[in-house]
């Protein structure tokens, strides 16, 4: 959702609004698991991910709530295409970079937000059409998740390009112009570019079954039924004083196609049912295995886009809400994600390289790794699996190849960066019962190729 979306806001509140995005994995949080929304979710194979823009991260409250809480983030403003390329070929990746960082720091998922929208475009790009404006747009997806490659959990690809109302259609905008297929066309260019991120589609007015819903609906199926690699479908969810009764029922006909389905930009006008629509919402994503985290849009009243609504979890002197308390409950109450619904996210063993799949382990544990390399880097998914006496913490030791480096690292944290590289457990991810299997993951210059983990645990 953008900051320039204010206008539609009675529509979206009076149809209820809904997003589209895609993620998965659990994230780190500094507190006990059950405690803070971040672990509970954690702890059920899913995230609870908030929206935040690095000018924010020198508010000391705000950060202690954020980092407290929540282990994904989105960028707000900071990733969309007036942010990324104000002019042509120039590319700004300053906030985008700066909320990686931070979110790499704390062992948080990032969601990027977003590639093509027919809102917030620079105006180089308002100028454009036809086949200029669909090269410039494939370009920019292209440039874009190729730069954050391997560090974005899941990119809304696409945002918002149905139409309100009871056609079901697309809606008409310059991007719709340049050809029906531009929405495929943009998938598989973010594909080429980034293969290990979740591809989504992202729009509000979506929570119940609608005829815009399933105009989505019908394109994602006819997505997959064609091989277009689409991984996730979002559901902004800005909802006013009530829910459609048929929430969940909608989002898992989403999920009966193959897709994760995710709540993204989630916030509920306060009153006296705001609690309750947030705990539905919830109850609705935890029922379903495929619903693999939640997003609310902000995270104190006085930042909030709705101005005057109060529709966030805390207050803006940073105090839990009601609607906290009501989420927290069914986060806690709700069942883990079936590890057949959150695979390792498109993962690329080369020639001769080590299996996806673990041996069974000792009294200690084992590791494997799989590799997406590309010329001067490379992408690394390691998978530990802790053997018959489990594990308190582990630690996986990696040698890399002479010239390579490691430059980003999430769910584990890493000591050096060349030569042989030892990757510990995060708060979240280091306990784990016989058998039981966690991922981490690293981005690496140079080459990979070679590398043989050996994992010790404790």
């Amino acid at each position: 959702m953008a900051s320039t979306r204010r206008l539609k806001l009675t529509a979206a509140v009076a149809v209820a609004g809904a997003l589209v995005a895609g993620m998965t994995v659990a994230l780190a949080t500094s507190a006990s698991a059950g405690t803070t929304l971040g672990a509970s979710a954690a702890e059920k194979g899913r995230y609870f991910g908030t929206a935040t823009d690095p000018h924010m991260f020198s508010n000391s409250g705000y950060m202690t709530v954020l980092n407290r809480e929540f282990n994904q983030l989105t960028n707000e403003n900071g990733m969309k295409w007036d942010a990324t390329e104000p002019q042509r070929n120039q590319f700004n990746w300053t906030r985008g970079d700066q909320l990686v960082a931070h979110a790499q720091s704390r062992g948080m998922l990032v969601r990027g937000h977003a590639l093509l929208w027919h809102q917030q475009q620079p105006g180089w790009a308002q100028g454009l059409s036809g086949s200029d404006l669909r090269s410039a747009a494939i370009n920019h997806v292209t440039q874009v998740a190729s730069h954050w490659r391997g560090k974005i959990h899941s990119w809304d690809v696409v945002n918002e390009a149905f139409a309100d109302g009871g056609s079901g259609g697309r809606r008409d905008s310059n991007l719709q112009r340049t050809g029906n297929d531009w929405i495929e066309a943009a998938f598989r260019a973010a594909d080429a570019a980034d293969p290990n991120a979740k591809l989504c589609y992202n729009d509000y007015n979506t929570d119940g079954i609608n005829a815009k819903s399933t105009g989505i609906y019908n394109m994602v199926r006819d997505f997959k039924a064609r091989g277009v690699p689409i991984d996730c479908v979002g559901f902004q969810s800005h909802l006013g004083t009530t829910i459609a009764g048929d929430y969940q029922a909608n989002l898992q006909r989403f999920a009966d196609l193959g897709v994760d389905v995710q709540i993204t930009e989630l916030d509920v006008q306060q009153g006296s049912n705001q609690a309750n629509i947030y705990r539905t919402v919830t109850r609705a994503c935890m029922a379903i295995s495929r619903c693999t985290g939640i997003t609310v849009w902000g995270v104190r009243d006085c930042e909030s886009w709705r101005t005057g609504a109060n529709p966030l979890l805390f207050d803006c002197n940073n105090n839990k809400k009601p609607a906290y308390d009501a989420v927290l409950a069914e986060l806690n109450a709700g069942t883990g994600v079936p590890p057949t619904s959150t695979p390792p996210v498109n993962p690329t063993t080369p020639p001769g390289g080590n299996p996806t799949t673990p041996p069974a382990g000792g009294a200690g544990c084992t590791a494997t790794v799989s590799l997406n390399q590309w010329t001067g880097g490379f992408v690394a998914n390691v998978r530990v699996t802790a053997g018959s006496g489990g594990t308190r913490g582990w630690t996986v030791a990696m040698t890399l190849p002479g010239g390579a480096s490691v430059t980003g690292t999430w769910s584990a944290t890493a000591s050096g960066s060349t030569g042989t590289v030892r990757f510990s457990n995060v708060s979240y991810n280091g306990q784990l019962a016989a058998g039981q299997v966690t991922e981490f993951g690293f981005q690496g210059s140079g080459s990979g190729s070679g590398m043989t983990p050996t994992c010790t645990a404790s």
